[in-house]
């Protein structure tokens, strides 16, 4: 990835330049926040190593972490209760958590249509799930899938400075607003909040490139472009059926 420190840099200057804008983690920090009380029990679906969870972890019932990485789970930086398995059979009984985090995970899922069933399984009702993910049809997204893979694989190394092996594959198979309220809705999520969220610091790898990520910010800024943006953040509902 771009490091921190420099997108950080970018992400000031472009709030300077653009008063009230927040960023895809800020957004999606708010949003959990609005959905975790103290007794609620949590579930951080393919938690990684850590995020947004060590913000709340002690501040709810209980915090879950589940990952199928178990180098990951042994590096979590601040979880206890954590299990490695696969999302689309959770070791957890129906109705078990009043809210599924899921942040950086729906781009990566062979098979979404099973994991939004067990998400929706394990959720009580009136339950949420609340997600933080690439946009498919985001213009870096775009970009990235028209480069022939020796191209894409250069980048990783070259410019993101990452070895090829140690990224997870994607998929995008539901990564947009239509197929996420599909899919969600098969399995009785009503979508309640949904945001197509800008960052040109995504593309920021030199200051040329933020200023070009800056021009596609104000052209997607357009309403009837805002599917272009980089990133989805959203909240869905358990309905009682």
């Amino acid at each position: 990835m771009i490091p921190l420190e420099k997108q950080n840099r970018y992400w000031a200057i472009y709030q300077d330049m653009s008063p009230g804008y927040k960023h895809s983690g800020s957004i999606y920090e708010g949003l959990v926040k609005r959905h975790l009380t103290p007794k609620a029990r949590v579930l951080d679906a393919g938690c990684g190593r850590g995020g947004v969870v060590e913000l709340y972890a002690e501040k709810v019932r209980q915090m879950v972490g589940l990952d199928t990485d178990l180098t990951s789970l042994r590096e979590h930086r601040c979880l206890e209760q954590l299990l490695v398995g696969s999302l689309t059979t959770m070791p957890f009984p129906g109705g078990f958590f009043d809210a599924v985090l899921c942040s950086w995970v729906v781009e990566h899922l062979e098979e979404p249509d099973a994991v939004f069933r067990e998400m929706a399984r394990v959720l009580n009702k009136r339950g949420h799930l609340l997600l933080l993910t690439p946009n498919a049809w985001g213009y870096p997204t775009s970009i990235n899938r028209l480069l022939p893979a020796p191209l894409r694989r250069w980048l990783v190394r070259t410019v993101y400075g990452r070895q090829s092996k140690g990224i997870f594959p994607v998929f995008y198979r539901a990564n947009s607003k239509g197929r996420l309220d599909a899919k969600l809705y098969r399995v009785g999520l009503r979508n309640e909040e949904f945001y197509h969220i800008g960052d040109p610091s995504y593309i920021a790898f030199n200051d040329a490139f933020f200023k070009l990520g800056v021009l596609l910010e104000r052209v997607t800024d357009w309403p009837p472009l805002r599917p272009l943006k980089v990133h989805l953040v959203a909240s869905y509902l358990k309905e009682e059926r």
